[in-house]
């Protein structure tokens, strides 16, 4: 079949080709399905049958980038430049992992990583401002202006292979010096969408391990058997949801059961570890689907117990999309951020706070709007209860989390807002407590022990700070919005705080307010507010 014919739907109905690899281990799972292989006609340069173990696997293939609809012009310049300094000096490079896939896939990719037959130290004395980082598995980085691009060896990525498969996994047939070199780091990557490979000179995408057939059935696959691969490295079932959600996919039958089986192992990893893959799901754009298929996988009472027992105590149901506050803020997130766009971890954490004190105690729809407005505009209380006052469009009655209108004059609005923004202080104090964290599922003796905090206190300071100003009021300490910031701040960190808090601000205001006025008004003060903390 010509590639120009294949096509890569979203959750397509093909079914499931054969595993990859003898099992290892003794749980066996029953055949799925027959076989559908990508046919190898003209637009495949080079293809052989590979054999691993005693199943038989897919046709590996060098394919045309061209006919894929890959271009170089998808590359961003960063990249460009090391790819370039690179092959000058006469070594070979490779796109490698989630970028190939995203480009072919025309998604933007969240970074590009580069392997290459250079040794890391000779990558060191390609660039003027590069190093080397990593203890167990190095890597260089490259810096770019204000981009680091990371660039791998093809030296040492053998060393992050842990378990010996030489015994059960036989190399392609008929393969030369190069591919081999290149299957056997591919063998090493974590899911076989993930194991492409991309030369950019030669416009070839090779494809040792089946991704491309698994990326046309939108399939995420681990490499090697999915027991042996979330044992050898557990924080795997987190990018496996991350890479599901982002992309649309769904797991094979044996990745899911291992996902679901092998939740328990996430409680191994270090806390900055698991902070960093909860920060990939929930702040480039797919945060809603991650916590969907986080719940429905049982990780959520693991990772976020408290916003598990939030869905266990409303009866979440997966299809619905809007009676569940909870989804409806991280849906709205999602619509203000990308993978080359995304913001920073305060943002969701205080989402996640902003809702706990809103489900622990249902508030006036009025005095939630006056809120957010109030943080919206630097802690000006007053001004955010005048602004509410001018809604005139229902508020979503389907939301659990929002009571009844009532008559408020204006003083007890703004006690009310006031006491609003103290039990969001609270419930980010009740976050960062393992004891009332361990509480969460205390009435599920179902669901598995969790008292997981990984929330920096860094973090946790710079959420308190969004929302201190609405419980202080303009009497007590509000600042101008032109002198928020510090003047010993960098330029790119005044446009980084900026974004992030401006965005948190509109999310607010945008997430429960209907109001065309409103929304015109929020949109264009945080175009105001961008330009006045740069002055």
């Amino acid at each position: 079949m010509a590639i120009s014919s294949l096509s890569f739907a979203c959750r397509p109905g093909f079914p499931l080709r054969p595993c990859l690899f003898r099992r290892i281990q003794k749980v066996r799972f029953s055949s799925v399905a027959a076989i559908e292989t990508l046919d190898v006609q003209e637009n495949v340069i080079k293809g052989n049958s590979r054999n691993l173990g005693d199943c038989k696997a897919p046709e590996w293939k060098k394919l045309s980038s061209k006919e894929l609809g890959l271009s170089n012009s998808l590359i961003s310049m960063p990249t460009k430049k090391v790819l370039n300094g690179l092959k000058k000096n006469g070594y070979e490079v490779y796109l490698v992992g989630g970028c190939v896939r995203d480009l072919i896939l025309k998604r933007i990719p969240k970074d590009f990583d580069i392997i290459t037959s250079a040794e890391l130290k000779e990558v060191v004395r390609a660039f003027s401002r590069c190093e080397i980082v990593g203890k167990w598995f190095p890597i260089c980085h490259v810096h770019v202006g204000d981009t680091i691009v990371e660039v791998s060896s093809f030296s040492t990525t053998g060393r992050k292979f842990k378990v010996d498969l030489r015994n059960d996994i036989i190399c392609p047939i008929d393969c030369d010096e190069k591919d081999y070199v290149r299957w056997k780091n591919c063998l090493q990557r974590d899911f076989t969408i993930n194991g492409l490979m991309f030369d950019p000179y030669k416009r070839i995408v090779y494809d040792y391990m089946g991704g491309l057939e698994d990326i046309k059935k939108a399939k995420v696959r681990t490499v090697i058997p999915a027991g042996i691969s979330f044992q050898e490295d557990c924080a795997r079932i987190l990018r496996a949801v991350r890479i599901a959600a982002r992309l649309g996919f769904r797991f094979t039958r044996e990745t899911a059961h291992f996902v679901k089986n092998l939740s328990h192992l996430l409680l191994r990893l270090d806390k900055p570890r698991i902070m960093m893959e909860m920060n990939y799901m929930l702040a480039y754009g797919s945060a809603e689907a991650s916590l969907r298929i986080l719940w429905k996988f049982g990780l959520l009472e693991l990772l976020l117990p408290i916003q598990a027992a939030y869905f266990v105590r409303d009866g979440f149901k997966r299809r619905d999309k809007r009676s569940n506050m909870l989804l409806c803020l991280f849906s709205n997130l999602d619509k203000l951020l990308a993978p080359d766009r995304p913001c920073h971890s305060s943002l969701w954490v205080g989402i996640l706070a902003f809702h706990k004190a809103l489900a622990d105690q249902p508030r006036d729809p009025i005095v939630v709007a006056a809120f957010c407005l109030a943080v919206h505009n630097g802690g000006d209380i007053l001004g955010g209860v005048n602004m509410a006052r001018k809604i005139t469009k229902p508020h979503d009655i389907s939301f659990h989390e929002l009571t009844k209108p009532q008559d408020l004059d204006s003083e007890m609005l703004i006690d009310e807002v006031v006491d609003f923004a103290a039990s969001v202080k609270q419930v980010l104090n009740w976050m960062t407590d393992e004891y009332y964290v361990s509480l969460a599922m205390a009435e599920y003796p179902q669901a598995p022990y969790s008292d997981l905090v990984f929330f920096p206190l860094a973090v946790y300071l710079r959420v308190c700070r969004i929302f201190e100003c609405s419980r202080d009021g303009p009497e007590k300490g509000f600042m101008p919005k032109q002198e928020i910031w510090p003047s010993h701040l960098k330029w790119l960190e005044l446009i980084d705080i900026a974004n992030v808090l401006c965005s948190y601000r509109d999310l607010l205001a945008l997430a429960l307010i209907h109001d065309s006025t409103v929304k015109a008004y929020v949109l264009s003060s945080y175009l105001n507010l961008l330009v006045l903390t740069l002055l």
